[in-house]
């Protein structure tokens, strides 16, 4: 699984981070990151949650 977050359009209200802060979280910069590209199978349903729960669809995610 690889995830990416698109920065043009992400708006940074964290819910990415909130579902799985073990592979999001919003940086400094008020922007979500990956911050851990190698993800635990057990995360894969939080992970597709936050794809999910993002309101702008920043989150990407490819098998």
């Amino acid at each position: 699984m690889q995830v990416t977050v698109d920065h043009e359009l992400c708006i940074g209200c964290g819910a990415c981070e909130d579902e799985c802060p073990e592979v999001f979280s919003v940086g400094e910069d008020g922007l979500s990151r990956v911050i851990n590209s190698d993800i635990d199978p057990r995360l894969f349903g939080a992970v597709r949650n936050a794809e999910d729960f993002c309101p702008v669809s920043a989150i990407s995610i490819t098998e």
